[in-house]
């Protein structure tokens, strides 16, 4: 990079300081300039270039998000052709629009368990959650129910961070200093078999714990008081869990016998990012409701969806007949240029057969990472599920003796891996570092990730001895 590009992204840089308010980012470091930024210019594939010049191997998928690839130039025509055709208008009182019906009858029928009737949309997978539970709560109200209100969530768990969303959430730094969660939102055991399972003890008895605890929580505040449960069918930014085998079918059989809705948080798990067309089909989930979004359109534009399953759907349809329109909307909801994308994109995941690239690069993920980390003395515990895997460091991983919050283990190594071309995800629950990348990935990709992420771990054991 020449001494004027660099004089000019190093003004947009300070520009940047001063005036964009970050998500999830330490304002008064990023302020200062303490927090380095970076001004991502381009990106194709799995890479993204920043303003020096520099390329990383984008292993987190943007956020999740960018199944099928950055740089896709059928995307960019097809965004750029609707928007001339139809750049907005909205879908209220009836009117509607040729991407948002085709695209709803392809969710419908071709990326969603059987069962579903209707979508609804927003822009993120935040709003879908807000969405979800105003639709719990208007489908009780109907039903004649209005004490049957409350909502389980589990503890470690990411349903966005709005309000109502934020309080599902089940990890404290969404709450501290929001005066969250609200009293309606309820939080019961997160199944780490790893972390939290008692020495010696088996899947199955471990299942049988968290069953156990929720039927209490169930018990101790009235199954007549609980109108829903949300869950990930693998917890993402919770430490990526895939369950205990068993435990989405013991899950399941305690809801329906209290008659409490389901709604399956597939923002993270849908459109392939299993190996399979979504979580709920992966672990044999039967939801009610579903909320979708990030693969949705890999992140080319925003936009979620709320899949509604015929027994709700009934309940809303008569609700309507009742009491009118229901008075729940977004300005964008079925955008057109959002869901022109979203085809576009469920057509390259179709015609490429991502799904099953999912399951085989995946597969070969999860072993790769098994053999070069099991043995590793800084890591815990290899898990994973597809194209979702994460590493968890162990001070003594003997004993499972975690490290000092303070050393911030995972983002040295997270750092370790920027600095060598990599991105990485810590997870900030406990020293976890996340994969999540592209669909499209190759194994020789994932041997080039694995292979820095080596290097990384490395770089942060010298790093630990030095500051011990």
């Amino acid at each position: 990079m020449n001494s004027t590009s660099a004089s000019l992204s190093d003004a947009i840089l300070a520009t940047d300081r001063r005036h964009f308010m970050h998500p999830g980012t330490h304002a008064s470091d990023h302020a200062s300039g303490e927090l380095e930024g970076r001004l991502i210019r381009r990106a194709s594939g799995i890479r993204i270039e920043d303003h020096a010049g520099r390329s990383y191997i984008d292993a987190f998928a943007g956020l999740y998000c960018v199944n099928i690839g950055y740089g896709r130039e059928e995307m960019a025509e097809v965004i750029a052709t609707q928007s001339r055709k139809l750049s907005f208008y909205h879908t209220y009182a009836g009117f509607s629009n040729d991407p948002a019906v085709e695209l709803s009858q392809r969710l419908i029928q071709d990326w969603s368990p059987p069962g579903m009737k209707k979508v609804f949309y927003g822009m993120s997978g935040s709003d879908a959650n807000e969405t979800q539970i105003k639709l719990v709560w208007y489908y009780n109200n109907v039903r004649g129910r209005p004490r049957k209100k409350k909502i389980i969530a589990r503890h470690r768990s990411y349903h966005g961070s709005g309000i109502a969303t934020g309080s599902l959430t089940g990890q404290a730094k969404f709450h501290a200093a929001f005066d969250l969660p609200m009293p309606q939102v309820l939080h019961t055991a997160c199944p780490d078999f790893y972390r939290d399972a008692r020495p010696g003890e088996s899947e199955s008895a471990f299942v049988a714990s968290c069953v156990e605890q929720l039927e209490r929580l169930i018990e101790s505040e009235g199954a007549d008081t609980i109108a829903a449960f949300f869950g990930e069918p693998v917890m993402g930014s919770g430490g990526i869990l895939p369950p205990p085998t068993g435990y989405w079918p013991a899950i399941q059989a305690v809801l329906k016998r209290h008659d409490i809705l389901f709604v399956a948080d597939e923002v993270v798990c849908g459109f392939g990012r299993l190996g399979s067309r979504n979580g709920s089909e992966h672990y044999g989930i039967e939801p009610d409701l579903i909320s979708v979004a990030k693969g949705l359109t890999s992140g080319y534009l925003p936009l979620s969806g709320v899949i509604v399953g015929e027994r709700v759907w009934d309940v809303i349809e008569r609700g309507s007949r009742e009491q009118g329109a229901m008075s729940h909307g977004w300005t964008y909801s079925g955008h057109p240029v959002c869901a022109a994308a979203a085809l576009t994109n469920l057509d390259i995941l179709e015609r490429e057969q991502l799904t099953r690239n999912a399951s085989d690069v995946g597969a070969y993920m999860q072993q790769s990472l098994h053999a070069a980390f099991d043995d590793h003395p800084l890591v815990g515990n290899v898990r994973g599920e597809g194209m979702l895997a994460a590493l968890e460091l162990m001070a003594d991983k003997t004993e499972r003796t975690p490290f000092s919050p303070s050393l911030k283990v995972s983002n040295r190594v997270a750092q370790a891996a920027l600095a060598r071309g990599l991105i990485v995800r810590p997870l900030g629950i406990s020293d976890i570092v996340g994969f999540a990348p592209p669909l499209v990935a190759t194994r020789a990709d994932i041997d080039e990730i694995i292979g820095i992420t080596r290097q990384a771990l490395h770089a942060a054991s010298e790093d630990l001895s030095v500051s011990g």
